[in-house]
């Protein structure tokens, strides 16, 4: 499990922790990530952890939605027991996007979900309008 006050990472209101972070920082110090979701417009080189690539342009939204929430599907499955990152370029707009995802799979109500990762995330999470549209249509399925 991730350390709770350790960089990037989120508590989801059913105790899973869940990290984001920007692809262009270092990783962080101390431990890995077991499992990740890179979301980028083009496929990231390989991580010495198994990990998801979901193509997800800067600014925009994914490039397949079902893939996506088939993606995000495990990567909030798999918090209950492994350490799950989700990161993007710069660590805001699409990954805040996703993590406002998996607080809608953790039961946080969609039209909650952008605020509630911008005050336990980070404030400029979920960068677009489409994105914070995108969380509400995430919550009606």
């Amino acid at each position: 499990m991730w350390d709770p006050e350790g960089t990037g990472v989120i508590a989801l209101p059913s105790g899973r922790l869940v990290r984001g972070r920007g692809l262009r920082r270092p990783l962080p110090e101390g431990l890995e990530p077991t499992f990740a979701v890179h979301l980028l417009g083009r496929r990231p080189p390989p991580d010495a952890w198994e990990s998801r690539w979901l193509r997800w342009p800067d600014f925009r939204l994914p490039a397949d939605r079902e893939e996506a929430r088939s993606v995000l599907a495990e990567a909030w499955q798999r918090a209950a027991a492994d350490r799950v990152e989700v990161a993007c370029g710069g660590g805001r707009g699409r990954t805040g996007t996703a993590l406002a995802c998996l607080a809608v799979l953790d039961g946080v109500p969609a039209d909650e979900a952008v605020a509630f990762v911008r005050r336990h995330y980070h404030p400029g999470a979920v960068e677009t309008p489409w994105q914070r549209r995108f969380v509400r249509r995430f919550g009606e399925r």
